[in-house]
């Protein structure tokens, strides 16, 4: 059963609210990785990991949408076994986005992500990360179960 948080979010996507959208334009303007102070779900973020302390960092990631390109080949062939068209990845776009923003911070460990909003042209995605050699990430139990150091 969603939190009360959760349904109060999940009632704005689905009536597209102005306040939601008036958010998406100016994330439509920030960098595709853009690191953000605080989640904007938060009870999501909680459920993740997600503690407000000093070791522990919240991305946003844009992803976009659309299949796989493939090149058309010369020779001819009748359209249906050109093989073009249907090609699909095996990833979905939240571990696209976990994949690219694990590229971007590799002294970073991966809590969790969750699903922000989506439009035409992109996926909104909310990374939580954590450092493993923080020591206010060293002291908590609790975090350092969930997340291994990094190997020397």
């Amino acid at each position: 059963m969603p939190s009360i948080q959760d349904q109060s979010w999940i009632r704005l996507l689905k009536e597209n609210s102005p306040e939601i959208r008036d958010r998406v334009i100016q994330w439509r303007k920030e960098n595709a990785v853009t690191r953000i102070d605080r989640p904007s779900r938060l009870q999501r973020a909680r459920r993740l990991g997600y503690k407000a302390k000093q070791g522990i960092v919240v991305i946003r990631m844009r992803v976009g949408t659309g299949g796989m390109r493939k090149k058309r080949p010369v020779a001819g062939r009748r359209p249906k076994h050109l093989g073009v068209t249907r090609i699909k990845a095996d990833d979905n776009m939240k571990t696209v986005a976990e994949r690219r923003v694990i590229q971007r911070y590799p002294n970073m460990r991966l809590l969790g992500s969750y699903f922000v909003y989506k439009d035409g042209m992109h996926y909104w995605f909310e990374v939580i990360l954590a450092d493993p050699v923080h020591p206010r990430i060293a002291q908590d139990k609790e975090l350092r179960q969930r997340i291994s150091p990094i190997p020397a």
